[in-house]
């Protein structure tokens, strides 16, 4: 096994008047991540050609006010998302905690809903063709993703289940060292790389691909909907090696699913990805359907 480097979830802190500030991690990785999807952004619409009838969804200034309003909906959705979908009791019984986002806990799937809703509601203001500006929006998210999970992974957070794999990693903590008769260190999948290399990575070169050498943003909507099943299938596949939230997991239900039959279970990650896929695939369809513009 991997013996978990000591790798601090700060970059750096410092002490102002008794008051400890700090720059996480993940916090850099949500920044980094927003800025190379904004320039990407621009580079794709700075590429007319790209775009049906010559005609990219936004100006550049467009998006740098785009970038506001996703930011909110990335925060608000991704927060909201945790609170209703994960732990609904808990913050039921402690509402005062749900606006508590440095103590941790965002939903991806909550996220991407919040993102919707604002992107819409700026496009709606600004008259922008919603499926290209969809397009747009998808290319640019694997790379939020990409950091995102490699910041999960620093941060010994979102961890897998057990494994004898050699590349199983020692994960610190109480909760990740308990693997049931393990005795000695517990070995986990490092299900955070695995989410990285194929929800960001693998993710970023195929809508790359497909927007810059087979001109998909030409036909709206078939980059939205690649984003949208490749994501869900990369989620899922996943979740076959990641370890649910420790409120899912108990004596019968050691593995944390969702729903489960004797041997069978579903965690709550798949069976909020099932929608993305077949919407997903639906807009796929649609879009290979329509005359190239």
């Amino acid at each position: 096994m991997i013996i978990f480097p000591d790798i601090s979830p700060n970059l750096f802190s410092f002490n102002i008047g008794g008051f400890e500030l700090a720059l996480r991690w993940y916090a850099l990785a949500y920044i980094i991540g927003i800025l190379l999807g904004w320039q990407f952004a621009l580079l794709a619409i700075r590429r007319v050609y790209l775009w049906p009838k010559n005609r990219p969804p936004l100006e550049s200034a467009q998006v740098e006010n785009l970038l506001t309003w996703v930011i909110v909906g990335v925060i608000l959705g991704g927060r909201l998302g945790y609170v209703i979908f994960y732990k609904p009791i808990f913050y039921l019984a402690n509402p005062g905690q749900i606006l508590m986002l440095w103590n941790g806990g965002m939903a991806f799937h909550g996220g991407l809903v919040g993102v919707v809703i604002a992107a819409f509601l700026f496009y709606r203001r600004n008259k922008v063709t919603y499926a290209s500006g969809a397009d747009l929006l998808a290319l640019c998210t694997p790379f939020g993703l990409l950091l995102g999970r490699l910041a999960n992974f620093i941060n010994a957070e979102l961890w897998g289940r057990a494994t004898n794999l050699p590349w199983g990693v020692a994960f610190p903590g109480e909760a990740a060292q308990a693997c049931g008769q393990v005795t000695g260190l517990c070995a986990r999948h490092p299900s955070q790389l695995y989410e990285a290399f194929l929800e960001g990575l693998v993710l970023l070169l195929l809508l790359t691909y497909i927007s810059f050498r087979k001109r998909a943003l030409t036909r709206p909507g078939l980059v939205t909907g690649t984003f949208f099943a490749g994501y869900g299938i990369a989620r899922f596949i996943v979740e076959f090696a990641r370890q649910p939230d420790l409120h899912f997991q108990s004596a019968d239900n050691p593995l944390g699913y969702w729903f489960y039959i004797e041997n069978f279970g579903i965690t709550m990650g798949q069976i909020l990805s099932l929608p993305m896929i077949f919407v997903g695939l639906a807009l796929v369809i649609r879009a290979i359907h329509r005359p190239v513009s």
